[in-house]
């Protein structure tokens, strides 16, 4: 495994992010929580080949679930929004 695909964990696919996907061009990630968005922009880059314009990223905080009387806590991890240069997309995403 390239050190780009451990910066670039998996796609976020919701119907929230396929909307953004289809009116802005930007594609959302799930990342590695210790990557900077200029790690992102050159993983995004070297993988789908495509011109990445802006990088943005937010922590996501891991919820509280309780399991019977068990009390735990998932982990946080780190999100990054990907806006690519006009006209360019990323076929990987179940485009047609």
């Amino acid at each position: 495994m390239s050190k780009y695909h451990s910066i670039i964990r998996y796609p976020s696919i919701t119907e929230k992010n396929t909307n953004l996907r289809a009116l802005q061009n930007k594609y959302v990630f799930e990342v590695a929580k210790d990557a900077s968005k200029k790690d992102i922009k050159e993983a995004v880059e070297n993988i789908f080949d495509v011109t990445v314009e802006t990088v943005n990223t937010i922590v996501v905080k891991g919820k509280k679930k309780r399991m019977g009387r068990y009390s735990g806590h998932r982990p946080d991890w780190k999100k990054a929004f990907v806006k690519l240069k006009e006209g360019q997309s990323i076929a990987q995403f179940g485009e047609v």
